[in-house]
This record gives C-alpha cells, sequence and structure tokens, in this order.
C-alpha cells in the first residue's frame, strides 16, 4: 500500500511497480474504437512513452500497445497506486502551501471509487468525464503540487502537467484547459483519434477540473428541478402520489432516485447496470430494487394511490420501462406518469452512454466494439421507440422535459419524432430543464455553489450548513421579489434535508443554489468561523459549471437565450479569465460537459478560504464577477428577470455598470422596414 509521501515522489520507477492490469470485479469504462491508422497508433504509442526514461520503453512499449489494441486508449495501468483512494484531511499531505494541499484534496475525492464511475481509467462520471488521461499525469501532477510554493502556477493541458511556471502571488496556482480543439476539427470522430493519442481530453464539468463531490450536487438540481417541474406542470406544492419515471442511475444519474425522495414522489428509475444499481441501493440511495416490469407497476399502483413516498431501481432498460407503461395505458385506460425525464448518458451514445433495448447489457458492450456502426444504428432505433413511448403517454397528460443529457437532440439525429415546427432550432417538441424551469432561477443569479470542508470532519460541514441557514434565512427577510424568497426557502428546506438523508459521498461537502448576494455572505461567514478557529481547516468554495455564468451551452445552459447568440461561447471564457484575474486559486475551461464534445464550453473555479483577509476580499470580487457576467448576458439577450437582477447589483455596487438593452416595443416596425 503506498503512502501520500511515495504519491507525492513522482513517477515510481526503481523499480517499475507491478503491472496488475485492470481489476476484476469493480465496473470498467467501455472499450474505445477510436480507429487509428497504423501511423496514428505508433504516435499514440510514442506519446504514452515521453513520460518515462528509455531504458523502461521496450517493456513498457509491449503493455501500452495492448491497452490501445483491447482497450482503445493507453491508460497505464501498471501505474494505477496501491493506496487508498480518498481524500484524506488536508493536513496530511506532504504540501509547502496549503492551496496545493486542497487541490490534492479534490483530485483524490474524484478518484475514489465511491465517488468515481470507472476509477481505474479515471473516470469520475459521465462514461467519460476524464480527470486525467493517464496515470503517469496522476502521479506527476501529485509530485508538482507537493513542490508548488506560492510563486507558481501548475499549467494543464488536457490531463498532461507542462509544468510550473513562475507567476506572482495573486495569480492562480493551478490553470486547467481541457480540449481546446480548433473548431472545425471538434467532431467526435476526430475526439475519439485524439484522445487516444493521448493529445485531448473530455473533461466533462467538474471531473477535470477536480471539483466533483459526488452525486449530492446533481441530487441537488433534480430535487429543484421535479419540484419546479411540480409547481409549472401540475400546478401543486405537495408531489405526494406523484409518479416521476427516469433513467440512469450511474454517474450523475445516480442522484434521481434520492431526489425523489427529498421531493416527496414516487420515483421510478431504470438501469441496466446491474452494478450502478446495487451500489445506489448498498448507499441508500434506493429503497428498493426489483428486475420485474410485473413488480414495477404494482408498486407504483399502490405507492400512488397511497401518497407513498418511494425510490424503486428497475434493472432494466428503460424503453422496456416506457413501452410497458404505454400498455397500462392501453389496457386500463390510466396514464400512470405525471412527469418524465432521461438521464441516460445521450452525449456520448455511441460509446456507453447509452443502451439500446434490443441487446443485453453484455451484449451492447460487446458489439459497440467489434461492430460499431451496427451498434450506432440499434442506438438510434432504441431512440425512436423510446421517444414514440413518451410521445403516445405526454398527448395524455405526462409531462416529459430533457434534462441537458442530449436526448431530445440525439433523438432528434435519430429521426425519432421530436421536432417543434416553426421555433429556434434549440427547441424541441419537449423542452429542456433549463428553458422551461432552471433558466428563470439562472436569471435570478442563482446556481450550484458548493464548498468542501478540507478537514474531513463532518462536524466541520454541519458548522458550515448552520452558517449557510443563517445567512439564507436573513436574506429571505430582506426587501426581495417573491421569486427571489422562494428561491432561498427551497435552499434552506434543502440543506436541512441534506443533513438528514446522509447525501456526503467522499469529500465533506454541500451544495446550495445562491445568488451573488448569498454566496458572497456565505463564503465572508466561513472564512471569518474559519479564522475564529471554528471551522479546522481551509474550505474550497467551488461550484457547478452548469450555472449562471460558467457554460454556453445552445442545448442546455443558454437554450433560453434567443437573441441569436446561444452558440456563441464569449461568456464561459469570460468568466474562466475573469475568475482567474480576481483571486481563484484555480481556473478551469472545457470543451463539451453535459451534452457532449463540441456542444458545449464551460469553465469553473476552486477558491480555498483559509481565515485570512485576503482570503474575504477575493471571495468579495471574484464571487460578485462569477454571477454578475451571466446575468449581465442574459440581461442582454432580453430576459426581464436578468435586467431586474443587473440593475439591483447596480444600485447596490457603485463600480458596476452593465449596458442595458432598450426593447422594441412596436415589433411591427420591423416588418415595415424589411419589407419597405
Amino acid at each position: 500500500m503506498s503512502s501520500l509521501e511515495e504519491i507525492c515522489g513522482g513517477l515510481p520507477l526503481q523499480p517499475l511497480p507491478e503491472n496488475r492490469g485492470r481489476t476484476k470485479g469493480v465496473p470498467h469504462a467501455p472499450v474505445r474504437t477510436p480507429n487509428l491508422t497504423a501511423q496514428e497508433k505508433k504516435l499514440a504509442l510514442q506519446n504514452a512513452l515521453r513520460y518515462f526514461p528509455p531504458k523502461v520503453h521496450k517493456e513498457l512499449a509491449l503493455e501500452f500497445a495492448e491497452e490501445l489494441k483491447l482497450y482503445g486508449h493507453i491508460y497505464m495501468y501498471r501505474f494505477c497506486p496501491e493506496i487508498e483512494m480518498r481524500a484524506y484531511p488536508i493536513e496530511e499531505y506532504p504540501c509547502k502551501i496549503k492551496s496545493a494541499a486542497a487541490i490534492m484534496h479534490m483530485i483524490m475525492n474524484n478518484l475514489d471509487p465511491s465517488v468515481a464511475q470507472f476509477p481505474q481509467e479515471l473516470v469520475t462520471y459521465g462514461g467519460n468525464g476524464q480527470v486525467f488521461s493517464n496515470w503517469a499525469q496522476f502521479w506527476l501532477v501529485m509530485h508538482y503540487l507537493s513542490e508548488m510554493t506560492e510563486e507558481q502556477t501548475l499549467v494543464m493541458y488536457s490531463g498532461h502537467p507542462l509544468g510550473l511556471f513562475p507567476s506572482p502571488q495573486y495569480a492562480p496556482r493551478l490553470i486547467i484547459t481541457n480540449g481546446m480543439v480548433i473548431p472545425n476539427y471538434s467532431s467526435r470522430d476526430e475526439y475519439e483519434k485524439m484522445f487516444a493519442m493521448g493529445v485531448t481530453m473530455y473533461g466533462q464539468m467538474t471531473a477535470g477540473s477536480y471539483c466533483y463531490i459526488g452525486p449530492q450536487g446533481i441530487v441537488h438540481g433534480t430535487v429543484l428541478t421535479v419540484l419546479n417541474a411540480g409547481r409549472r406542470y401540475l400546478g401543486v406544492e405537495d408531489l405526494a402520489g406523484r409518479v416521476f419515471v427516469t433513467s440512469g442511475l450511474g454517474g450523475m444519474s445516480g442522484a434521481q432516485a434520492k431526489a425523489a425522495v427529498i421531493a416527496g414522489c414516487v420515483g421510478i428509475i431504470a438501469e441496466v447496470d446491474e452494478a450502478a444499481l446495487l451500489k445506489r441501493y448498498r448507499q441508500g440511495w434506493l429503497m428498493e430494487i426489483t428486475d420485474s416490469l410485473d413488480h414495477c407497476i404494482t408498486r407504483l399502483r399502490d405507492a400512488r394511490e397511497n401518497k407513498i413516498t418511494l425510490s424503486l431501481g428497475y434493472h432494466g432498460n428503460v424503453v422496456d420501462l416506457w413501452e410497458r407503461l404505454v400498455y397500462e395505458l392501453d389496457t386500463t385506460g390510466e396514464n400512470l406518469v405525471d412527469l418524465g425525464s432521461d438521464q441516460t448518458s445521450c452525449h456520448n451514445p455511441f460509446s456507453g452512454g447509452y443502451y439500446p433495448v434490443q441487446l443485453s447489457f453484455e451484449e451492447a458492450n460487446q458489439l459497440m466494439s467489434t461492430n460499431p456502426g451496427r451498434f450506432r444504428t440499434l442506438v438510434q432505433e432504441s431512440l425512436r421507440r423510446q421517444v414514440a413511448a413518451i410521445n403516445r403517454l405526454s398527448d395524455k397528460g405526462m409531462f416529459f422535459w430533457d434534462y441537458g443529457n442530449a436526448f431530445l437532440l440525439e433523438a432528434q439525429r435519430a429521426g425519432a419524432d421530436v421536432e417543434k415546427r416553426g421555433t429556434h432550432k434549440t427547441e424541441f417538441r419537449y423542452p429542456s430543464y433549463v428553458q422551461h424551469i432552471m433558466g428563470d432561477i439562472f436569471s435570478l443569479g442563482f446556481g450550484p455553489f458548493r464548498w468542501v470542508c478540507t478537514s474531513g470532519d463532518p462536524q466541520d460541514l454541519a458548522t458550515t450548513d448552520l452558517i449557510a441557514t443563517s445567512v439564507l434565512k436573513d436574506a429571505s427577510h430582506q426587501a426581495v421579489s417573491a421569486s427571489v424568497k422562494q428561491q432561498y426557502q427551497d435552499n434552506i428546506h434543502w440543506i436541512r434535508e441534506a443533513g438528514k438523508h446522509n447525501l456526503v459521498v467522499g469529500s465533506q461537502a454541500r451544495i446550495l443554489y445562491s445568488d451573488q448576494k448569498g454566496r458572497v455572505a456565505i463564503a465572508v461567514a466561513i472564512n471569518r468561523a474559519i479564522a475564529e478557529k471554528r471551522i479546522k481547516a481551509p474550505v474550497v468554495l467551488s461550484r457547478d459549471h452548469h450555472d449562471v455564468s460558467g457554460t454556453d451551452s445552445p442545448y442546455r445552459e443558454t437554450s433560453n437565450i434567443c437573441d441569436g447568440s446561444a452558440f456563441c461561447a464569449d461568456m464561459a471564457v469570460q468568466n474562466f479569465v475573469g475568475d482567474a484575474v480576481r483571486g481563484a486559486t484555480w481556473v478551469s475551461l472545457h470543451n463539451g460537459g453535459g451534452v457532449g464534445w463540441g456542444e458545449v464550453i464551460n469553465g469553473g473555479f476552486g477558491l480555498v478560504l483559509d481565515g485570512a483577509a485576503e482570503a474575504e476580499k477575493q471571495a468579495k470580487i471574484m464571487l460578485s464577477w462569477d454571477v454578475s457576467n451571466g446575468v449581465a448576458r442574459r440581461c442582454w439577450s432580453g430576459n426581464s428577470n436578468a435586467y431586474e437582477t443587473i440593475c439591483q447589483a447596480m444600485e447596490e455596487t457603485g463600480k458596476l455598470k452593465v449596458t442595458l438593452p432598450h426593447k422594441v416595443v412596436d415589433e411591427s416596425i420591423l416588418e415595415q422596414a424589411l419589407h419597405r
């Protein structure tokens, strides 16, 4: 078993660690099919070997070539460390500065087997959301961080540590870019080749930025989505007896079961991978599991009629579940579903993100590598069947939304009936959850704000929960609109429920939705609590990239922007740069995330609070920018909520001056001008 000191000592070369290969009995990433030419295979091998001195090249070349042949990528399994991978208390990391130790804490949490989807392939979530491209990179990064001073910045190129570079103390300690490919070459096929050659990486959102906090983050977002879906679609506050059907219990989608319980509804979640299903059941996130559709329907009816809160995991394909629900409609005249969605990894549909109903899980895993063309055909047939069933139930009153996983986008590409005629090309027959639910929340400045207590002590997390609750209570009693007050109240309720439901998986972390004012106030209060020793160690502030300002994604985060700029990425790039110059400890910018490679640009940050006055100053200015950037952009696009929010921010912040749009009151002049 390795120690943290050994992990930070650089690549283990004398002697080389034993080549144990892939560990059996743990989930592994699907085999990739990059279709490399002979020259590209040679280049992939050469690129992998450059991490090592020539004396070990001959030995490593053979096994790396075998990995490339068998798995479509060189993960360097030999160098997967034997240490128990988890977020250790910050004091245990052998570092010169606390910020470097905090980054180590976050990296190891992303690779913790209880957190990561495919830990040996360095995938945190989403089927292909990499922390690093290979294990050599992990060893080098940990070594660089152990040596880092306050006058150095570690530069990361798509998983590769370029090195430590001199920088001023106020600069970020870490700058990450993932997948920054020239736009004309940012296709899926090109990505598969470049990833196999080790020159780029898909970091998803918080996988490659080292800010994932386990499925708690998406639990919170799903709770808010389901609650607001009930308000918008069903006109109810109480979801007791209401049925929510969806799919996915793997990485982030594993949160849906717990979210259903917290929201108080009946959640039926399909999952084809038995290992993922059992993992959530053993963690207590699923109340019941079954592989019987008959049992599913029986339990659904009972819970619905008696208003019992339930999370039931169905081990099987969601298409079978949807089609059985249509059968029940046809034979009994009863539509058993109120709300529906999907959280399969449709951003990656042909490499394990979506499993077609015609095949078993094992058959699908085999076919996707042996006959990718046939597998693609079956996936698209399955998507058409799934949409057909959803359409039948929707016609009878079920409300369905796209959860931003590219489900409707891929269904459209498969020829499914999801078109909404006469609208923007980012709109479909069913709305994105951003268009109908979360978009208005973002425009109010609310988004997923989170923090990690690096002491690893649950008591520190409990202290921060009390701080955050107090801040939100105070904010809700101020002169705010009804919609803002509702957000504060929802998040106070969330914090209370989060403690009850044991949502911590991995690091001692919490997430909530807050606006600019709330984020700054929480950060200041936590920093002062650290200074007063009420919190034992530094706290890392972060957020999901899926936020007010962090992501330009025309089929998700910016799908409700209708001025023609939904496909522009200035906001996310400016946010990355703006956070860096305002005091962030680290920043990241990614191609891909959520809806897939080439479909989105997104970024994030980490900010270490250590109790110092300088940390408070940085938190105030950086967090204010991190929210107001996106609100200002949404205001300029014509969103009335964002207009009101940014005007209020300007009143409260003298140095903030935002260009405001003038609305065309009489739209008839547009037609008149164009048809003179």
